[in-house]
C-alpha cells in the first residue's frame, strides 16, 4: 500500500458511532464561541465573521439547527465544518479536534498488519522530530552556547522572544553528535534518527548530527506537526562549513515539493485576506509575520512545484510574489509562475527597493506601510514578464521572437478564455504587434497541448448507478460532454456545458429538489397504488427517483447525482434520516452543501417566490414536489434542445452524416418529452 492509499484509508477509520457521538457533543455555539464573541439575537447568536474582515456582525449561529453561516461571505456549516475552515484541518483531523475538546475516545476500525506498520513508522518519525524540536529549543534557551550564539543571532535579526517561541526556533551546538547521544540515551531508535534525516551514519558506523553548529528552523505541516528542519550555519561559531543552509532530506513524512515554510502559521490569515504572499526564505516569513503581515509563506529557496501550488490554492486564488530584485532569481522562478497560471490563479509580482529583501523591509516598516507599498507597486505577472524580458532582448530580432514565444507559452496555459484574451491584447500593445499573431500562436500552443493531453472520449453509454448506489437510481440517455460522478465510474453525458450552469433555470430547480431530499427525504409525501391496486406510501426520495426515471432524466450536477444515489442506497434502513446522514457525511463537499441547504436563511424563495413556503411547511410536499419536478424537467429538456440545435449548426457536425443523424434523433426525442411535460404543466402545447 502506498502512502496516498494509506492516508485515504486512514480518513475512513473513525467509525460512525464515534462520529455520531462527536456531532451530538459538539454544540455549535460552544464551538464557535472559542473563536468568535457571540451575542444572542432572538433564537440565534450573531458575531463578527472570522473568515473575512467583518465590520458589522454578519455571522449567525443557530443552536436549534446546529449550524453557522456568514451572510456576507457565505462560509459556515456545522461544528466540524467550522473547525475545518477556521483551523484549516481535514475532515478526520477536525473530528479528532472536537473529540479531544469533549473528551471523546476515538474508536477506529482495526488496521491490517501492513497499515499498522505504515502508521507506526510514520508516527515514530513524527515523535522523533518532536523530540528534536524540543531539544533544539532547550539548547537555545538554556545552554550557554545557545544563549550566547543562537539567541544572539535571532535577536540581531530583530526577532522578538514571542516570535522565537511561536516559530519554535532552536539551536544545535558545534558538537557533532550531541543530539544523537541524547536521543539514544532516551530510548529513541537509531533507524528513526537516520530516517528523519536528523542524523546520518558514517563509514565507520558512527552516528553524526546533521545540523550541528546551526540555528534551527522547524518546518511544520498544515496541522502543526514538525515534518522537517532547516539549519543555518553561523560562521562565527563553526569554521570550515561551506553550505549556508542545510535541510532535512526526503523521508516517509517529508517531501520538500509538497511543503511550504510557514503555512501552518499563515493559513488562517491567507483565508481571511484571500491572498498569499510568497517569499524565498525562513527569515523573510518570520520578519513579515512579526511586522503584522501574517499571510506569508516561503518556497525555501526552490522553484515552485505543483504540490506547493496546490497547497496555496486550497486557501486562496490570489498570490503575490515578492522579489528582492535579484535578476537571476527572478528568471529562475518564471517556470514555476507559469504553473501557477495553469492552475488558474491570479498572480501579481512586486519588486522591493534596491538592496532590500522581505526580511529587511519588514524589519524597517510597519505592516500597513508594507501592505501599502505592495498595493502601489505590484503588477500582474504577464505585464511584469513582458517588461522583464523586453529589457533583455534589445533590438535583436531573434531574441524578440523568443520573447514572443515565451509570452505565448505563458498565456496559452491560462484556463480562462476571457483572461487569455485580455492578456493577448495587452501584450500586443506592449510589443507593438498585431494581436491576431498572438491569437494564432496561443491557439496553436493550446492545440499542441490538447494533442498531448487528449480528453476522455465522449460516452454514449446510458447513465446507470453502480450496485453500491442502488438499482433504483434513474438512468439518462442524454448525450453530451462526459461528467463522471465521483461515486462510480459510469459517465453521465449531456450537451449542456458544466460552466455557467448555476445561472440556468434547470440548475436552480435541481438544487431546490436536492434541498427537499436533504430536508425531508425519508418522509412520506403521498400514497400511490401499486400494480395490484394496493395503496403504498411514497417517500420524497422515491418520488424524485421515479419522476426522473419516468423521462430517462438525471441531475446534471455530479455532486447532486452522487447525493441522490446515496439517498436511494440507504433509504430502506430503519435509522436513515436524510438531514443527519448528509450533514455528517465524510465527504466535506457533501456535508457542506447539505448544511447550506438546511440553513434557515437558505429559502427556495431565493430563486422563485412561488416556492417560498416549501422550507417551512412540510405538509404541502405532495403539492410542491411534483410541480417542482415538472419545472426542473421542462427546464433541463429546454436546455438540451437549445444546446443540441447549437451543436447541429457546427460545420464539422454538418459534414458528419452519422453525428448529424444522432443529434437530430436526440433533438426529436427531447422535443417529444417536452411536449408531454408541457401537457402535464397545463401550458400551451408546442407545434
Amino acid at each position: 500500500m502506498n502512502l496516498a492509499a494509506f492516508l485515504f484509508t486512514f480518513a475512513a477509520m473513525i467509525n460512525q458511532a464515534t462520529i455520531d457521538r462527536i456531532f451530538d457533543a459538539a454544540q455549535i455555539v460552544d464551538v464557535v464561541s472559542d473563536f468568535v464573541t457571540l451575542r444572542k439575537r432572538g433564537v440565534n447568536y450573531v458575531g463578527l465573521c472570522p473568515f473575512h474582515d467583518d465590520k458589522t456582525p454578519s455571522f449567525y449561529v443557530s443552536p436549534a439547527k446546529g449550524l453557522c453561516k456568514c451572510f456576507a461571505c457565505g462560509k459556515g456549516g456545522n461544528a466540524v465544518h467550522f473547525i475545518m475552515e477556521h483551523e484549516q484541518l481535514s475532515y478526520p483531523e477536525a473530528l479528532k479536534y472536537l473529540a479531544k475538546k469533549y473528551g471523546i475516545e476515538i474508536k477506529e476500525r482495526e488496521l491490517t498488519h501492513e497499515e499498522q506498520q505504515i502508521q507506526n513508522e510514520r508516527e515514530s518519525l513524527f515523535v522523533v522530530n518532536s523530540f528534536a524540536r524540543d531539544y533544539f529549543r532547550q539548547i537555545l534557551t538554556r545552554h550557554v552556547d545557545g544563549r550566547s550564539i543562537g539567541m544572539a543571532y535571532f535577536r540581531q535579526r530583530g526577532f522578538r522572544d514571542d516570535i522565537i517561541e511561536k516559530f519554535q526556533l532552536g539551536y544545535s551546538t558545534d558538537s557533532h553528535d550531541a543530539l544523537a547521544q541524547e536521543a539514544l540515551s532516551k530510548g529513541y531508535r537509531k533507524e528513526y534518527l537516520i530516517k528523519t534525516g536528523l542524523c546520518y551514519e558514517t563509514d565507520d558506523h558512527r552516528l553524526r548530527d546533521r545540523f550541528w553548529g546551526r540555528v534551527i528552523f522547524p518546518i511544520h505541516t498544515l496541522s502543526g506537526k514538525v515534518v522537517a528542519f532547516g539549519g543555518r550555519v553561523l560562521s562565527g561559531a563553526t569554521k570550515g562549513v561551506k553550505v549556508k543552509y542545510v535541510n532535512s532530506p526526503e523521508s516517509e513524512i517529508y517531501h520538500k515539493s509538497n511543503e511550504l515554510y510557514g503555512i501552518y502559521f499563515a493559513k488562517q490569515a491567507i483565508v481571511k485576506q484571500d491572498r498569499c504572499y510568497l517569499v524565498e526564505g525562513y527569515t523573510d516569513v518570520i520578519s513579515m509575520f512579526q511586522s503584522g503581515v501574517e499571510n506569508v509563506v516561503a518556497s525555501s529557496g526552490t522553484a515552485l512545484t505543483p504540490g506547493q501550488i496546490k497547497l496555496i490554492h486550497r486557501f486562496t486564488n490570489n498570490i503575490t510574489i515578492l522579489y528582492d530584485g535579484d535578476a537571476a532569481g527572478i528568471h529562475a522562478s518564471l517556470r514555476g509562475i507559469d504553473m501557477l497560471l495553469e492552475e488558474g490563479m491570479n498572480i501579481k509580482v512586486c519588486l522591493l527597493p534596491d538592496g532590500e529583501d522581505p526580511d529587511s523591509y519588514a524589519r524597517a516598516h510597519t505592516s500597513d506601510e508594507f501592505r501599502t507599498f505592495i498595493a502601489e507597486h505590484e503588477t500582474d505577472f504577464i505585464r511584469f514578464k513582458t517588461h522583464l524580458l523586453l529589457e533583455d532582448v534589445g533590438k535583436d530580432p531573434i531574441k524578440r521572437a523568443e520573447l514572443i514565444g515565451n509570452l505565448v507559452q505563458s498565456i496559452s496555459v491560462i484556463p480562462e478564455a476571457i483572461i487569455r484574451d485580455v492578456y493577448i491584447k495587452e501584450c500586443a500593445q506592449l510589443l507593438h504587434i498585431e494581436d491576431k499573431l498572438l491569437v494564432s500562436e496561443v491557439a496553436k500552443r493550446r492545440e499542441q497541448y490538447a494533442e498531448k493531453h487528449p480528453p476522455r472520449p465522449v460516452s454514449t453509454t446510458p447513465y446507470t448507478a453502480s450496485p453500491a448506489d442502488n438499482a433504483t437510481t434513474p438512468k439518462s440517455t442524454v448525450t453530451n460532454p462526459p461528467v463522471a460522478p465521483p461515486s462510480h465510474p459510469d459517465e453521465y453525458v449531456s450537451l449542456i456545458p458544466q460552466e455557467g450552469k448555476e445561472e440556468q433555470a434547470f440548475y436552480r430547480y435541481e438544487r431546490q429538489i436536492l434541498q427537499m431530499v436533504v430536508r425531508y427525504g425519508e418522509q412520506v409525501m403521498c400514497m400511490m397504488e401499486d400494480e395490484d391496486g394496493n395503496r403504498q406510501p411514497v417517500t420524497v426520495i422515491e418520488f424524485v427517483i421515479d419522476s426522473l426515471r419516468e423521462d430517462d432524466l438525471a441531475f446534471h450536477n455530479p455532486l447532486h447525482r452522487q447525493m441522490l444515489n446515496q439517498a436511494a442506497a440507504h433509504l430502506n434502513e430503519e435509522s436513515f434520516v436524510a438531514r443527519h446522514y448528509f450533514v455528517t457525511y465524510p465527504d466535506p463537499n457533501i456535508s457542506r452543501l447539505s448544511s447550506d441547504l438546511l440553513s434557515d436563511r437558505y429559502q427556495l424563495s431565493k430563486y422563485h417566490s412561488k416556492y417560498q413556503k416549501v422550507v417551512a411547511d412540510d405538509e404541502r410536499l405532495d403539492e410542491l414536489i411534483p410541480r417542482l419536478m415538472l419545472d426542473f424537467k421542462n427546464a433541463i429538456v429546454s436546455a438540451e434542445i437549445k444546446h443540441t440545435l447549437s451543436a447541429l449548426q457546427d460545420p464539422a457536425v454538418a459534414n458528419d452524416n452519422e453525428r448529424c443523424d444522432e443529434l437530430f434523433r436526440h433533438y426529436r426525442r427531447m422535443h417529444d418529452i417536452q411536449r408531454e411535460m408541457v401537457k402535464r404543466l397545463g401550458d400551451r402545447v408546442l407545434l
